[in-house]
């Protein structure tokens, strides 16, 4: 009896045994390694929502692309005159459509002064 009572309290008394004789463990990159994963795992899972969304928003670029490359081509030249002449946009109020269909952009009150004194007329 005695035996078997020495046998469970060494068994029993190992563990606490071997922690006091190493009060502080040693750092394990565990803790890292399973928060990577996590985050990988997350990250994976938001990606694979987001995918159907992105193929459809990569399609409809594709869509687009001719006609924006059209429109670029027709107002390009037209949009590089206008802002040679504007210098800089912040300088100018938001456009102005008149009865007549005229559009006006005026100038700030207190924008700085032209640069150009003659700018060039634009041929539309």
């Amino acid at each position: 009896m005695k035996h078997i009572f020495l046998s469970i309290c060494l068994a029993l008394g190992t563990p606490a045994i071997a922690a006091a004789d190493d009060p502080k463990p040693a750092p394990t990159d565990e803790g890292f390694s399973l928060m990577e994963e996590g985050a990988r795992i997350f990250l994976r899972g938001l990606m694979q929502e987001v995918e159907p969304a992105m193929d459809d928003l990569k399609a409809l670029a594709e869509d687009l692309q001719p006609n924006m490359k059209r429109l670029l081509g027709e107002l390009g030249p037209t949009l590089n005159k206008l802002a040679a002449l504007m210098e800089d946009a912040t300088a100018y109020e938001a456009p102005q459509r008149l009865p007549n269909g005229d559009i006006i952009i005026r100038r700030k009150e207190d924008a700085p002064p032209l640069t150009v004194p003659d700018a060039p007329e634009i041929d539309l």
